[in-house]
């Protein structure tokens, strides 16, 4: 039995939607253009897709194995396009990276002018957040994470550990001094990262150490970018991961011996974009970033 392509674009979206309307304002098509089609899927198919209610659409048992069949073609789709598109003298398109608000807005963002500056006909979509997306369904093209990726079907390569340290402005240390251990640190305020946070678990754990220790108080925030300025004004001392003291000079590494277990930073990206001209040439750049980074540490 052959299918409308058409008609299974159409569902596909109304299945991602959930929603007639949103589903046709995606597709530039008007709500009863997409319900014709729908229906006339049903009637080919002879089965009930969607369950109707006023609240939108549920989907069937029947419309959630087509859903899983148009979600596959969906992303072979996608892939076979970016493969088409990419040109051995020509690098275009859009590249879709995600990682974590802090590495992304702090490591990642200050370099991409290099980037842009030797690609300039690739878009970049960066999307920053500590959940962690589903590469091999093409929610991105490449990941930056804080931990070894799990899913199948990955390319991935260690690029650099992370380590958390303790870091205070050079105009704190001039008016508080720079403590060395862990029972001066209690003299002085503690700025960390909130402990329902997330962080790769050892961590975790030896942040949540620090902060049961009797500090003189603690300014807990769940942002990187507002830890770093409330060091730079000196608020006090802040747990920062090592990375950011390369680029913030002005930040000054106290209690050096006190750190915790470091953490492998990974890139990612799926088998099938093994031969992407886009994620190939972003690949070959966070690797020789990488390598200046690590001269400079």
């Amino acid at each position: 039995m052959t299918m409308d392509w058409d008609k299974l674009r159409v569902f596909h979206a109304v299945a991602e939607a959930g929603s007639l309307t949103h589903a046709g304002e995606t597709l530039h098509l008007s709500q009863s253009a997409v319900s014709r089609q729908i229906r006339g899927l049903e009637e080919h198919l002879g089965v009930t897709l969607f369950h109707r209610h006023a609240r939108g659409l549920i989907l069937t048992e029947q419309g959630e194995l087509l859903r899983e069949a148009t979600r596959d073609m969906t992303r072979k789709l996608v892939a076979a396009s970016a493969r088409i598109r990419d040109s051995k003298d020509e690098v275009f398109g859009q590249l879709r990276v995600t990682t974590t608000v802090g590495f992304g807005a702090m490591w990642l963002t200050p370099r991409l002018p290099r980037f842009f500056g030797e690609f300039p006909d690739i878009s970049v979509d960066l999307l920053m957040t500590e959940n962690v997306l589903d590469l091999p369904m093409r929610e991105a093209d490449v990941a930056i994470r804080m931990r070894e990726p799990q899913q199948a079907d990955l390319i991935r390569r260690p690029l650099f550990d992370v380590t958390m340290r303790f870091y205070a402005s050079k105009a704190y240390v001039e008016r508080h001094g720079a403590p060395q251990t862990e029972e001066e640190l209690r003299a002085h305020r503690l700025i960390s990262f909130s402990p329902n946070a997330r962080q790769p678990a050892p961590v975790g754990f030896w942040i949540n150490a620090q902060l049961e220790l009797a500090h003189r108080s603690t300014l807990l925030m769940n942002n990187y970018f507002a830890m770093l300025q409330a060091a730079e004004h000196a608020l006090g001392v802040a747990i920062l991961p090592d990375y950011l003291a390369v680029d913030h000079p002005e930040l000054t590494l106290v209690a050096p011996r006190l750190h915790s277990p470091a953490f492998t930073v990974y890139f990612a990206y799926p088998e099938e974009l093994r031969r992407s001209r886009r994620v190939e040439v972003f690949r070959d750049f966070i690797a020789a970033e990488v390598e200046t980074f690590r001269a400079a540490t």
